[in-house]
């Protein structure tokens, strides 16, 4: 009944499904720990390393896509280690469009990670640790906890741009079919052929995963009511 009303290919929602949460993964445990990082430390230099941690947030998704097929090409500094030690190709997979994916949505975890970590009470982390917690138990029963609300905030943002990235990943993933084609890359096809009621309903699904995330993220930081 679903495919007779509403006919569509699933296979690119399910690739940009699975690119989109490992690219959360790898941006929420890199985000996090990064943004923890510059949001307790000062040194020289820290601006400028800010910065380039937010290009991508700026830079044209194609622009990034670029550095990565440079990087990523058997010629590359990482592609040509990879293929030659390892015989391993990166472009044009599953995995550059999740690699895509998480650089695009880096600058998004990060933000508001340090933001969150910047907003801890150190006062509190620095009691636990003079009744003798550890740093790692100050962490997660101190820092991490008061932090959780702006690291969800982080989450939600980067999984909704990591679902709908296409610049950098038309890039380093193209677009072979059943492989490589992502919604965003189907809608993209489907509107240059004139198909524009496929498009239509893509984006549909598109928006659809975007809003049940983000509403799931909201309702998992709310405090229970008393």
């Amino acid at each position: 009944m679903l495919e007779s009303s509403f006919p569509l290919d699933w296979q690119p929602v399910w690739l940009s499904l699975r690119v989109a949460l490992g690219a959360l993964i790898l941006v929420a445990i890199t985000g996090t720990l990064v943004g923890r990082f510059f949001a307790t430390r000062r040194f020289r230099g820290q601006t400028f390393i800010e910065a380039l941690f937010l290009l991508p947030l700026v830079l044209p998704p194609v622009v990034s896509g670029f550095i990565l097929l440079v990087l990523l090409g058997r010629r590359g500094i990482a592609g040509a280690w990879l293929w030659e030690a390892l015989r391993v190709q990166l472009l044009f997979s599953p995995f550059a469009a999740t690699i895509a994916s998480a650089l695009v949505a880096f600058p998004l975890m990060f933000s508001s990670a340090r933001a969150a970590f910047a907003g801890v009470n150190s006062e509190l982390e620095h009691a636990a640790r003079s009744l003798g917690a550890s740093p790692m138990r100050t962490f997660f029963t101190i820092s991490l906890p008061l932090a959780t609300p702006g690291l969800w905030a982080g989450i939600s943002l980067s999984f909704a741009r990591a679902l709908g990235e296409f610049g950098a990943t038309i890039l380093v993933a193209g677009n072979i079919e059943g492989k490589t084609t992502t919604v965003s890359t189907a809608i993209f096809m489907a509107a240059q052929s004139g198909d524009y009621s496929l498009a239509a309903r893509y984006c549909l699904v598109l928006a659809f995963l975007n809003i049940a995330f983000v509403v799931a993220a909201q309702t998992g930081t709310r405090a229970p009511r008393q």
